[in-house]
């Protein structure tokens, strides 16, 4: 950590524990301690300081854990334990681990899962343009008008917004293909509902380098080396200033 050690937030958030938003919340209410004494935002952490959160010690993973996951129609991507079907409960990983963003719970498909708060920060905000791709089924006949307008930009008069152009193509009779640069409240079934359709299944099956593949529903992987690194390279320009964490408003 150096002789300078580490922000306090950032500590909480590479152990494991919570963004570092929500870090900065939990100082300014006092859950937080540094060798005893109620740390205040700011603070910074040294080798050989502890630190209690909620009265329990906190140790600084020192291992970055990227997992992919395919989920399940069903699992609710959050950590919050109130909710039975909650994807941290349902991978049950030996280590604490957090949801990258979300996936509506009538949605399957790839979420990363991690606890390095970093790299939440910098997937998650939509200014910072990083592509998720997803596969689609609607109840109506996929037409190139349709295609077009989808691409085009969707007014979404209930979040009070157009979206962003996309990129659309169709895959068959009933099924498209959509990358999205942007996470909008469930925006791709609001987009097909503004055409008059609406989503049968919904699957995302990439977040920027990051592909689904032959992964089988309910099960998760390692992220290799090679998709790391790629990953932190076309992170590398992105801001990482906090986003609200664990919040609904990341669905489709």
């Amino acid at each position: 950590m150096g002789d300078t050690g580490i922000r306090i937030n950032k500590y909480l958030s590479e152990a494991g524990v919570c963004s570092r938003r929500e870090a900065d919340r939990q100082i300014e209410a006092g859950k937080v301690l540094i060798d005893g004494r109620i740390a205040v935002i700011g603070d910074r952490v040294s080798a050989g300081q502890e630190v209690c959160y909620r009265g329990r010690r906190v140790h600084r993973e020192e291992e970055i854990i990227l997992l992919a996951v395919n989920k399940p129609v069903g699992i609710v991507c959050t950590a919050e334990k109130r909710e039975k079907n909650n994807i941290v409960d349902f991978i049950n990983y030996p280590k604490r681990i957090y949801p990258v963003g979300r996936l509506d719970k009538d949605s399957e498909g790839l979420i990363l899962m991690t606890n390095y708060g970093e790299i939440v920060n910098k997937i998650m905000r939509s200014g910072n343009m990083h592509e998720k791709e997803y596969i689609v089924t609607i109840d109506r006949e996929v037409t190139p008008s349709f295609l077009h307008g989808m691409a085009n930009g969707v007014p979404l008069a209930e979040l009070h917004t157009t979206t962003r152009k996309c990129v659309v193509r169709g895959l068959g009779r009933y099924k498209f293909q959509i990358i999205l640069t942007q996470g909008m409240n469930r925006q791709i079934r609001r987009m097909c509902e503004y055409f008059g359709c609406h989503v049968r299944k919904l699957e995302r099956v990439r977040i920027m380098n990051i592909c689904l593949g032959g992964l089988e529903p309910g099960k998760y992987r390692e992220v290799t080396e090679e998709e790391r690194q790629e990953l932190y390279r076309l992170l590398s320009d992105s801001s990482n200033e906090p986003v609200i964490f664990g919040g609904r408003e990341k669905r489709k």
